[in-house]
Parts: structure tokens; sequence; C-alpha cells
């Protein structure tokens, strides 16, 4: 498996907790985030990442070398900010499997990749989406389905007593995304999921394992605690 890992946020409502380090490498007890989502990555059986750098990049390449996982870490590095999607589509240039893996570098949402892999190669799915269901929240947009799991409409923002949201982990079909002939900068979310859904190419799984968005103090100070029993 093949998995790409978008680190180049800028964190900018963490700025004042964190200081001038990218998002990622926001610390987390006794190493940076990036570390937790790449020691997962390793226990899922992935063979490949691929960073997406960009904002403070110097950062994560210093840190790397003193790293050792049991997989290939690459890189490819923004020389001007490309949007979510940009990133994503920079990266898949250097990815060589039919299906990659994309993640985003500050969250972690604990899915099954190997049962989210299968369910997107069994739908000849152009994307598939790793679906949380949250309650009482506002902070993230609601993503809808009809009985056949393919996505239907992504809603805005607003509160929400329950309903599933966009937990950032992706499977997507690398020849149906590369026929697409999508710009340079782009957003992911805005300019690829938003402008093209309905068409049956989306489809998105719902998934219980461990879910948290580090890019909120509140919830940046959350994880602290939560990752002592995950990562013990």
């Amino acid at each position: 498996m093949e998995c790409i890992i978008l680190a180049g946020g800028l964190g900018t409502r963490l700025k004042g907790v964190i200081g001038a380090v990218p998002k990622c490498m926001a610390p987390v007890l006794d190493k940076p985030f990036l570390g937790y989502v790449l020691q997962w990555l390793e226990q899922q059986q992935c063979s490949r990442v691929v960073l997406s750098l960009g904002h403070l990049h110097e950062v994560i390449l210093q840190w790397l070398p003193t790293q050792h996982f049991n997989m290939t870490i690459d890189y490819v590095i923004e020389t001007e900010p490309l949007g979510t999607g940009g990133g994503i589509q920079l990266a898949m240039q250097q990815c060589k499997s039919a299906h990659v893996a994309v993640l985003n570098g500050d969250t972690m949402f604990q899915v099954s990749m190997d049962s989210l892999m299968a369910f997107h190669t069994q739908n000849k799915a152009m994307t598939t989406l790793a679906l949380k269901e949250m309650t009482a929240f506002e902070r993230y947009g609601v993503v809808k389905t009809n009985d056949k799991q393919v996505i239907t409409a992504f809603e805005e923002k607003k509160f929400m007593e329950v309903g599933t949201i966009n937990g950032g982990v992706y499977i997507i079909d690398r020849q149906q995304f590369n026929n697409l002939n999508l710009p340079k900068k782009f957003s992911f979310e805005k300019d690829y999921l938003e402008a093209i859904v309905g068409t049956g190419q989306f489809y998105g799984m719902v998934q219980e394992g461990y879910f948290i968005d580090i890019g909120i103090p509140e919830d940046y100070a959350k994880v602290q605690v939560d990752f002592k029993t995950i990562f013990e």
C-alpha cells in the first residue's frame, strides 16, 4: 500500500501554542504528531509513504533521518502553495500503485485500511472516503450517502445533533484522478470532491476507529491525554 500524507499545513490556529513548526510536527508527549501517524501506517502494513511538504518543510526533513520505520518514506516539496488538491497531485506523480491512500498529517483516524481498500476496489470507485459518525458538532460539514454508500452531497458546516463527516482518509484511483487533467493549484475538497459529487464516482465507508484533528488548541490538548492510552 502506498500512502500520501499531506504535511504542509500552516497551523495558523495553533501557532501560539506550538510556535514556528509545521502543524504535523506539533509535539505530542515525546514526539511530533506526524511520528504517530507514521507509526500507525506502519501497523497498517503500509509499504511506502510520500510526504507532500511545503511550509517549513526543513523542520520535517531534519527530523526524518532520526527515525526508523519499516517502510519507505519519500517526499515532494511544493515550491509554491498548491492547495490540498495540488499537493496530492504532485505527490501522486511519485506513486506507482493503482490505488493510493491519502491522509492528513494533522489528523489521526484509525480506520481499517484493508477494509477501506477492499470496499474501494469492489465498487470501482474514483475516490472512497472514510466517514466518521459524530454527535453534537459544528466544526465539520456533513457527508450524505445513499443506500449503496455512494456520496450524494457535501453539506456546509453547521450545528448537527448527529451526522457523518469526512474523516480525511481517502483511497484514490490513480489513473482516474490523473485523467481529469486537474489544474496545478486546487482544493481537493472544493474543486474535486464537491465539484463532481453526485456522479456516482465517490463512495463513503463509515469507520469506527479513534478520530482527532489537532487543528484547534482544545483538540491539541485532548490528544496529549488520549495518546497516553492509544500509543502505550
